[in-house]
């Protein structure tokens, strides 16, 4: 116990200096409690407010497909270079040096494939992730989709459960519904669909008109990769869903499909966190490229 000797009366109570009461740096995110906070202050860079992750869990759906063949030679490579983590748990735990220190967004809805119907999905327990000091856990919403809308909402709502009780961000990752124009009105309903059920980020597609996507999205938004694209073309994708508000990128096959994928990584950073036009964070990959 505290040494009971000498026990001096406080006088240092700071009476013209009023408690600080400023907002949370991240929208949305002020009546979110104290853990809540801390791991979304791991994720998004507290100066820019904005975040980059790095996406590796298309393999749950597409087996070893171009740039995840090894896991462990270039995603682990990069993983130093990101903001964030995206991976399911067997990938994360097989081949991600748990020394690594990088904030997880853990893959948390498994279920089909690319070769039978898609979003027929499960989650995986709770344990999982407080087990693997997730950060964040996303899951994905099939919103359009007849078939699975309901299921994919419900099975979100849960993991949100789940995410209050231990503290832990939930991503809603958007996907496209085959019966949707892929517009700023599809991804907006979206978008809007996964804050108005407890999401702390959602994880979107840019299209045009993205600033409404964002307007009606009162948490951190940010975009999908989508496929690959020719680097400057990736790029100017990032820098004009940063100038229409977004709160970041998750890129997969953007980066680890790249001829440079360590120079993609740190172009795409220098959009996102130093505002780089994109001809000029091309002219940063060819230089980081070619060195």
């Amino acid at each position: 116990m505290a040494d009971l000797d000498d026990i001096r009366d406080g006088d240092n109570f700071g009476l013209n200096t009023p408690a600080k009461s400023s907002n949370f740096y991240l929208n949305g995110l002020d009546g979110a409690d104290w853990g809540t906070k801390n791991r979304m202050s791991r994720i998004f860079n507290q100066k820019s407010g904005r975040t980059v992750m790095l996406a590796f869990d298309h393999g749950f759906l597409m087996g070893p497909t171009s740039g995840l063949e090894r896991i462990d030679l270039l995603i682990a490579s990069l993983a130093d270079h990101a903001d964030c983590l995206m991976g399911t748990r067997g990938m994360i735990r097989s081949c991600i040096p748990a020394s690594n220190q990088k904030p997880i967004c853990l893959r948390t809805d498994t279920g089909t494939t690319i070769l039978t119907e898609m979003n027929h999905n499960v989650l995986i327990s709770e344990e999982e992730a407080i087990s693997m000091n997730a950060s964040a856990m996303a899951a994905m919403l099939a919103i359009g989709d007849a078939e699975t809308e309901a299921s994919t909402i419900a099975n979100f709502s849960q993991l949100v459960d789940i995410g209050n009780t231990y503290s832990i961000p939930v991503m809603g990752v958007t996907a496209v519904g085959k019966d949707m124009a892929r517009d700023a009105r599809y991804f907006g309903l979206a978008s809007r669909v996964c804050a108005e059920n407890g999401a702390s980020i959602v994880k979107t597609y840019y299209t045009e008109g993205f600033e409404k996507v964002v307007a009606g999205c009162p948490v951190p938004v940010v975009i999908a990769g989508g496929k690959k694209l020719p680097e400057l073309e990736a790029l100017e994708l990032c820098y004009n869903a940063i100038q229409c508000g977004a709160s970041g990128v998750d890129m997969g096959r953007n980066v680890f499909q790249s001829e440079a994928p360590l120079a993609m990584m740190n172009a795409v950073k220098a959009v996102v966190h130093d505002d780089l036009k994109p001809a000029e964070a091309f002219d940063l990959f060819n230089t980081e490229k070619n060195a």
